[in-house]
């Protein structure tokens, strides 16, 4: 989903590994191939895998130059990569779900989080512990469709309804419309970065994640690239999901070098911040058994017959269209185990 702004199968294999998978081995050219990844939102902890990836020459082993970016307009990053202009993108599995209804030729390749990281997020002093506290009160949210449809999911899981709360848009302005009280509590803050910002202010939050009420489990951050591109340069395409793994690998078993690179390209990255985020994300990157990338079509599936169910997508869109499973490097026969 939108926030910015402010802010195969699965193999069975072992623990998450200091090399899980291994892209082939690329003969170094006297030109690597140009490509260019357009980001969801400024540089931050979700995105520290990248960064080192390109510190560490990850990209240029696998035979590319890589141009790391945050458009202009982030909310246009699946309409540039579905065009050609951009190689890669970050999104949102919901996003691309709702793009795909749109016609535009984008399709998943890998997720970056195996987890939603959206939740409702309220103060500790406000008593909301369930969706169904919220009865009687004002939630803000972004004006996003699909988390309004989450919240509702919410509700009704707990025996509530949208009819017993007042839904005020306060755009992407979450953590103040929460610590200044203006609503009792937000749908949409990400619960690896907004709830360590309200923190800092002083004001520790409580958070109700989607997927623990009714919504199903799905991949928040997703990699895109067009319908041509994994047609025309799968090759290409393996390669780059190879040393983008292999740029997060080391990010859990560096975090703080991780954030280093970040802050390298984006002086003014708060470190303290996105070292907390980090903190947080090493635990949905991947999962036990689950290798790093990983997306299934059961996942997809469901998530797409929810949308359904809610009349974000029409009930004739071909969900199983929107994702490649069968682009991630084959895994390597040995996966020790990462240091945290």
């Amino acid at each position: 989903m939108l926030r910015h702004i402010t802010r195969r199968t699965v193999l069975a294999a072992g623990g998450f590994a200091a090399s899980t998978r291994l892209f082939p081995a690329v003969a170094r050219a006297a030109e690597s191939e140009k490509v260019n990844l357009a980001l969801d939102w400024y540089p931050n902890a979700n995105h520290a895998g990248l960064f080192l990836a390109q510190a560490n020459g990850d990209f240029e082993a696998a035979g590319l130059e890589i141009s790391i970016a945050t458009p202009s307009d982030p909310t246009t990053v699946l309409q540039t990569v579905g065009a050609g202009r951009d190689t890669f993108g970050i999104s949102y599995q919901t996003d691309v779900l709702l793009a795909r209804a749109q016609g535009v030729p984008v399709v998943s390749i890998a997720a970056l989080v195996q987890h939603p990281l959206t939740c409702v997020m309220a103060l500790k002093t406000s008593g909301i512990t369930r969706p169904r506290d919220l009865a009687g009160k004002s939630v803000g949210y972004p004006g996003i469709p699909s988390q309004e449809a989450f919240l509702a999911t919410m509700l009704e899981t707990d025996g509530s309804s949208m009819s017993e709360i007042e839904l005020v848009n306060v755009e992407f302005n979450l953590v103040p419309a929460v610590i200044s009280g203006n609503v009792a509590a937000v749908m949409g803050a990400f619960w690896t970065h907004e709830t360590i910002l309200a923190d800092r202010e002083g004001y520790p939050v409580d958070v109700l994640r989607v997927e623990d009420w009714g919504v199903p489990d799905y991949y928040e951050l997703v990699l895109v690239a067009s319908e041509d591109t994994v047609r025309d340069r799968a090759d290409m395409v393996t390669r780059f999901l190879g040393a983008v793994e292999r740029g997060y690998t080391a990010a859990i078993g560096a975090p703080m070098k991780a954030i280093a690179a970040i802050a390298k390209a984006y002086p003014e990255t708060d470190q303290a911040v996105e070292a907390a985020g980090m903190e947080l994300l090493i635990s949905v990157w991947t999962a036990p058994g689950v290798p790093f990338g990983t997306q299934t079509a059961a996942r997809w599936t469901a998530l797409g017959d929810w949308m359904k169910q809610h009349n974000l997508i029409p009930a004739d869109l071909d969900v199983s269209q929107a994702v490649r499973l069968d682009l991630l490097p084959a895994p390597a026969a040995a996966t020790p185990t990462a240091g945290a």
